[in-house]
C-alpha cells in the first residue's frame, strides 16, 4: 500500500483538496496546464502520435544532428504546430475539438518549417543569409505564430516584453530619443533576417540548449514521473520528517526540494506535491497562508538545488562556457543554506505554536520505503555519475533514460509497459512545449539586443545608477533581474537575465560563473516576489489564502536566499572556487582552500539559523523583541564575510542560543515542579 493511502486510510487528512481544485489552480496559475480535452478519438491519437515522434526525433538527432539552423527549425516550429492543436485560444472556448482557424496556424507552422529546409542552402550559400521579400513574409509570419503561441502557452507577460523589444529597432533612430538608447536606422529586412534566418534571434542559444538539453530532460523526468518517483520523494520526506515537530511543513520542503530540481516548474511542482502537503501542514495547525508560502518557497527551491536545477545548469554552462560540474558544485552550499533556511523558520514557527508532527504508528519506516520503491535513486546516482564522468549532457540524460526503465522494470509496483513508454514520450513533449515556446519569445529579444546592442546600454545604465558602488549596482541587478522574471518560467527568466542583467556586474570584475548565478537567484525568485507571484499565488490558492498575503510570506520564508547572492559575491569560497588573480570571464576556477569553505559554511549556516530564530522570536523557548534584534544583528553579521564580524556575529549568537536554552531548562524545571 502506497503512504498517501495509507495517511488516508488512518483519517490523517482533514480536508483533502480536491482534483477538481488542483485543475482549477493549475489552469489559473499554470497557463500551461489548460489544455483541450478531446472527444474525437482520432485527434488523440493523432496528437499522442505528434508527441511521441516529436520526442524520438530529439532521441535520433541527438546521435545524428541536423545543421545547426534546422534541427531548431524543426524544434521550435513543430512544437508551436502542436500547441495549435492543444492549447484553447482563450480560456471559455470549448474544449472538445480544434477550431478550423487552430488547423490554418498548425498548417502556417508546418509550412515555416518546410520553407527553411527548402532554401536552406539558398539562404547560407546564394544570399548569404541577406532576405529576400518572402523570406521576410515567411519571419513576419513566423514571429507572428511564436507570439500567439507564446500568449495561450505562457500567458501575456512575455510575449508584452517581447514586442516591446521587438518594437525598439523600428524607432531607435528618432532624434527624440535619449542618445543613449538611439541607433542607426534599421529595416525590414535588417530586423526580420536577424530573427528567422541566422541563429541570433527566434533560432537563438535560447532554443539550442532548448534543443540539446531541456526537452532531453524533460522527458527524463516524464519517465520518472511514469516509474513512480514523485510518490517515492513524498514517501521518503513523509518517513523522514513525518513525525517531527512541524513534521508535514518539512515534508514539503523536502518533497518540493527534490522535484523541483527535476521538473524545473515552480507552479507545477507547488500543485503537483502542494495538493498532497498543504491539507497535512492545515491538520496540524499551520495558518493557511504560511502553509500555501512553504509550499510555493520550496517549489522555487529546487531550481537552484543541484545536480539537475531545472536544467538551467545545463543551460548555464552553455551560456558560460564553464563546466557543469563547476556550477553543480559552485550551487550546492548556496541550495543547502536556502534549504536550511526554510527548515528552520517552520521547525522555530511549530515550536512557537506547539505544532506536532504525525504520530508515528500512522507513517510508514524509512526501511519499508526503501524496499518499495529505493531503486528509482538509482538513475539519478548514475546521472551524476555519467556527468561526473565526462559524457555529454545529451547523451547522459539519454543513458539515465534508458536506466530508468530498466531500473524501474526491477519491481512490479514500479515497471513501465510499452504503453506507459509511450506516453511517457508523448508526455515529455507536452510538458516541454511551454518551455520550448518560452525560449523562442526570449530568442526575439536576444535578437533584438544583439542587433541593437540595447544589452550594454542596460549595463551602462545600471552601471552609471550604481556610481561605482558595487553594492548598490548588486541591488540594482536583483532589482532588474526579478522585474525580468516576473510571470516567466525559471528557464527564460535566467535566459533574459543573463542576457540583460549579469552584464552589468562584469565592470566591477565579478567573475561570470558568480555574476549568473547572482541574476539566476533573483530571476527564479520573481515566482514567489509580489506583486507577479505565481508559485505563492498557486500555493494560496489551494490553501484557500490570500495571495499576496502568502506570497509575502513567501519573501520572508526565502530572506536567505536574498541573502546568499550578496555573500557569494564577496565571498567566493561559498561557491567553493577561487577567482582570485583570474580573469572576469574566466571559465575554469581552482578549488577554494578547505579553510576558507569551512569556515564560510560553518559561519553562514550558524547565521541562516539564528536569522530563522529572530524572524520567528523562537530558538529553544520564545525569544522577546529586544533580544530578536540583537539575535538578528548578530546572525547579520556572522553573513558579511570578514573576520572580526564573523567574531562578534558568532559570540552574540551563540550568548543568545545558550541564554534561551537555559531559559527553557528553567521553564520546564517549573513545569515539573508545579505538577
Amino acid at each position: 500500500m502506497s503512504v498517501v493511502k495509507d495517511i488516508e486510510s488512518k483519517k490523517v487528512f482533514v480536508d483533502e483538496i480536491s482534483e477538481e481544485n488542483v485543475k482549477k489552480v493549475l489552469e489559473k496559475y499554470d497557463t500551461d496546464s489548460n489544455v483541450r480535452k478531446f472527444n474525437n478519438k482520432t485527434i488523440v491519437i493523432f496528437i499522442a502520435a505528434l508527441g511521441i515522434l516529436f520526442s524520438l526525433f530529439h532521441v535520433y538527432t541527438t546521435y545524428n544532428p541536423l545543421p545547426t539552423l534546422l534541427q531548431r527549425t524543426v524544434h521550435l516550429l513543430i512544437a508551436l504546430a502542436i500547441c495549435f492543436l492543444i492549447y484553447p485560444t482563450y480560456k471559455k472556448q470549448d474544449r472538445t475539438k480544434v477550431p478550423f482557424y487552430d488547423w490554418i496556424l498548425f498548417a502556417l507552422s508546418i509550412l515555416s518549417c518546410v520553407y527553411l529546409f527548402a532554401q536552406y542552402e539558398a539562404i547560407m550559400t546564394e544570399r548569404g543569409g541577406i532576405p529576400n521579400t518572402v523570406d521576410i513574409i515567411m519571419a513576419i509570419l513566423t514571429v507572428i505564430l511564436v507570439f500567439e503561441s507564446a500568449r495561450r502557452v505562457t500567458g501575456w507577460v512575455l510575449p508584452i516584453l517581447a514586442l516591446i523589444f521587438l518594437s525598439y529597432p523600428f524607432f531607435s533612430h528618432v532624434s527624440w530619443l535619449p542618445n543613449m538608447l538611439m541607433t542607426r536606422p534599421f529595416d525590414l529586412g535588417d530586423i526580420f533576417g536577424q530573427l528567422y534566418l541566422k541563429t541570433e534571434g527566434l533560432f537563438s542559444t535560447a532554443i539550442g540548449a532548448s534543443v540539446q538539453y531541456i526537452f532531453l530532460f524533460i522527458l527524463f523526468g516524464a519517465f520518472l514521473a511514469k516509474s513512480g518517483m514523485g510518490q517515492f520523494f513524498n514517501d521518503l520526506a513523509l518517513a523522514l520528517a513525518g513525525h517531527q515537530q512541524g513534521g508535514p511543513a518539512k515534508v514539503a520542503v523536502i518533497s518540493s526540494a527534490f522535484m523541483g530540481s527535476i521538473n524545473g516548474s515552480a507552479v507545477a511542482n507547488v500543485v503537483g506535491t502542494g495538493a498532497f502537503t498543504i491539507p497535512l501542514m492545515k491538520k496540524i495547525g499551520y495558518e493557511k497562508n504560511f502553509a500555501g508560502a512553504v509550499e510555493a518557497s520550496s517549489s522555487i527551491g529546487g531550481q537552484i538545488l543541484p545536480p539537475v536545477m531545472g536544467a538551467s545548469a545545463f543551460i548555464m554552462a552553455e551560456t558560460t562556457g564553464i563546466s557543469y560540474g563547476t556550477i553543480a558544485l559552485a550551487a550546492a552550499l548556496p541550495a543547502v543554506l536556502f534549504f536550511l533556511g526554510v527548515l528552520m523558520q517552520v521547525h522555530f514557527r511549530a515550536g512557537r505554536s506547539n505544532l506536532k508532527g504525525i504520530p508515528k504508528p500512522d507513517l510508514p519506516r524509512v526501511k519499508e520505503v526503501f524496499k518499495e520503491g529505493g531503486h528509482l535513486l538509482i538513475p539519478l546516482v548514475g546521472l551524476v555519475i555519467f556527468l561526473g564522468s565526462g559524457v555529454p549532457v545529451a547523451y547522459s540524460a539519454l543513458y539515465t533514460i534508458v536506466l530508468t526503465i530498466v531500473v524501474a522494470a526491477l519491481k512490479k509496483n514500479t515497471r513501465m509497459s510499452f504503453k506507459d513508454i509511450l506516453s511517457a514520450l508523448e508526455d515529455g513533449t507536452k510538458q516541454s512545449l511551454s518551455t520550448i515556446v518560452a525560449c523562442g519569445v526570449v530568442g526575439i529579444i536576444i535578437g533584438v539586443v544583439n542587433l541593437t546592442s540595447f544589452g550594454s546600454t542596460l549595463t551602462a545604465a545600471i552601471t552609471n545608477l550604481g556610481a561605482g558602488s558595487l553594492f548598490l549596482t548588486l541591488f540594482l541587478t536583483m532589482i532588474a533581474s526579478i522585474i525580468l522574471g516576473m510571470g516567466l518560467p525559471s528557464i527564460p527568466a535566467y535566459i533574459i537575465t543573463a542576457t540583460m542583467a549579469a552584464p552589468s556586474l562584469a565592470e566591477f570584475g565579478v567573475p561570470i560563473l558568480v555574476a549568473h548565478l547572482f541574476v539566476f537567484y533573483f530571476g527564479i525568485f520573481a515566482n514567489i516576489t509580489p506583486p507577479v507571484a505565481l508559485a505563492s499565488f498557486a500555493g494560496a490558492g489551494l490553501a484557500g489564502g490570500d495571495p499576496m498575503k502568502t506570497g509575502m510570506i513567501s519573501v520572508r520564508l526565502s530572506l536567505a536566499g536574498f541573502i546568499v547572492p550578496y555573500l557569494f559575491v564577496y565571498e567566493p569560497a561559498m561557491l567553493m572556487i577561487n577567482p582570485s588573480g583570474l580573469p572576469m570571464n574566466a571559465v575554469d576556477f581552482p578549488m577554494a582552500s578547505i579553510a576558507d569553505i569551512i569556515i564560510v559554511s560553518l559561519t553562514s549556516i550558524v547565521g541562516v539559523i539564528g536569522i530563522g530564530a529572530a524572524i520567528e522570536g523562537y530558538f529553544a523557548t520564545h525569544l522577546n523583541m529586544i533580544i530578536r534584534i540583537v539575535l538578528g544583528v548578530g546572525a547579520l553579521l556572522m553573513l558579511i564575510p570578514e573576520p572580526i564580524t564573523d567574531i562578534i556575529g558568532t559570540v552574540i549568537v551563540l550568548a543568545v542560543f545558550v541564554m534561551n536554552y537555559v531559559q527553557n531548562k528553567k521553564i520546564k524545571k517549573k513545569t515539573v515542579s508545579a505538577a
